[in-house]
């Protein structure tokens, strides 16, 4: 086992190390940095292929091992509700902050800049509440997960996962299928990730190739801004709330997170750790179904990283093009944006084009804007999705906690590191909250696991 530890000890050794030469070539030779993209689009899409079935697993196990939904429906109920609550209040730090600084002031845009927020804006577009509550429904059950929609996968696996709860015991051979599959899905997942330090370097490489250090000099005051923010929000909202309801400190979660933060650092998408955040919440005493139910859930409604970015961001443009948001204008445009983006978390690039694409629909006037910020987009990125990530991780503990279905004892236990993860399988089978096993009744009566 410590000799496991170790390989994967490197790796993210070598991830570190492949992000600083990126940043070198990317200097050194920016028309060589530049072709180098395709690997880090190539990694990514490795890990996109795999977000489908590990929503899926997971959801699917996390509903039909409870035996009742009504426990599912306040599960859900209580992390949407939680979800709309925190994004509100990231919404408003952002509005105050964004205020406060007023980052585009003295800026002005230039034609380049006008094209490329018009090109953005084309690959937003405006989209209706119809059309994005049909755009849930996947056109069959197979395209849900051919197709990369994340809600539509949720969609499936719910009424999969309800569908095998009703089955009761007669639909429990189906769940131990499933449960092999998950564990295949994770261990996929990790032999895909010795590639992370190509994708790293490819990606890094090609963002300073293509944008250069001038390019980011009169931005700084934004970036730093919304870094800020970020920080802000997580360390002082979300540690206050996690200290105050849970006992845990915001700084040892996160500690014990650095791997995933690491790897969403690399690739500006959150999506890349979300099958480990699923692991590790269940590793650190977050019992099954809650997980299974929150952490997916909170891809597609949590965005907090997300809200303080689209508020920060039209702000700003609104300041640079000197037509500035009344307070009214603001809550409107950025609650249709918070709306519009949902299903969207964890893609990259996907908050610049729904930023361009509420623009267009509220104050079209303002698109042209957006090309001021397309050079700094990919590290507005990385805090973006960071922010998003321990948002779900919270939110996850939180929810564990309100329903009673969190470990505090073991968690304890996890973040002190007595309780290693294996980093080899992803999987924890034995963590005394709820097993990755079909749970059934032993012939004494004790509830047991299913063996694998």
């Amino acid at each position: 086992m410590a000799a496991r530890r170790d390989k994967t000890h490197y790796l993210y050794i070598a991830v570190i190390a492949a992000v600083i030469l990126g940043i070198a070539v990317g200097f050194a030779a920016p028309g060589t940095a530049v072709e180098l993209k395709p690997l880090g689009t190539g990694f990514v899409n490795l890990i996109k292929m795999m977000i489908s079935p590990v929503i899926f697993c997971t959801i699917v196990l996390g509903i039909g091992s409870v035996r009742k939904a009504a426990k599912v429906g306040a599960v859900g109920g209580l992390a949407l509700g939680y979800f709309m609550i925190m994004s509100t209040v990231a919404l408003a730090i952002g509005l105050l902050v964004g205020n406060l600084l007023e980052p585009g002031s003295g800026l002005h845009l230039t034609e380049a800049a006008k094209h490329a927020g018009e090109a953005q804006a084309k690959a937003g577009g405006a989209q209706s509440t119809p059309e994005f509550l049909l755009g849930i429904i996947p056109t069959t059950l197979v395209s849900a997960f051919t197709g990369g929609q994340v809600l539509q996968t949720l969609l499936v696996a719910l009424l999969c996962g309800f569908a095998l709860q009703a089955m009761g015991p007669t639909g429990e051979p189906l769940l131990r299928g499933i449960g092999h599959v998950q564990k295949l899905v994770f261990r996929v997942l990790a032999m895909i990730m010795w590639a992370a330090p190509v994708g790293a370097f490819g990606a890094i490489a090609a963002v300073v190739g293509a944008t250069g250090i001038d390019a980011l000099k009169s931005l700084a005051v934004i970036m730093i801004g919304f870094y800020t923010t970020c920080l802000l929000f997580v360390f002082v909202v979300l540690g206050t709330l996690l200290r105050v309801c849970t006992g845990l400190n915001v700084f040892s979660l996160l500690r014990y997170l650095g791997r995933e933060f690491l790897l969403i650092l690399s690739t500006s998408s959150s999506e890349s750790a979300l099958p480990r955040l699923i692991a590790k919440m269940e590793h650190l005493g977050v019992s099954k179904p809650v997980v299974g139910i929150t952490v997916p859930t909170g891809y597609s409604f949590n965005l907090d990283g997300t809200a303080i970015y689209l508020t920060m961001s039209s702000l700003f443009i609104a300041e640079a093009t000197g037509k500035p948001l009344a307070l009214g204008e603001q809550i409107s445009l950025l609650l249709f944006m918070i709306v519009a983006s949902k299903g969207a978390a964890g893609v990259t690039g996907a908050g610049l084009a729904t930023l361009a694409g509420g623009l267009q629909s509220h104050r079209p006037e303002l698109v042209d804007g957006v090309g001021l910020i397309v050079g700094i987009d990919r590290f507005m990125s990385e805090a973006r999705a960071l922010t998003n990530f321990a948002g779900n991780a919270v939110a996850t503990v939180l929810i564990g906690t309100w329903t009673k279905e969190f470990d505090r004892e073991r968690a304890g236990e996890v973040l002190a590191g007595r309780l290693e993860f294996d980093e080899t399988t992803l999987v924890d089978d034995d963590h005394g909250t709820e097993p990755l096993t079909v749970p059934v009744q032993s012939p004494d009566g004790v509830r047991e696991g299913v063996p694998a």
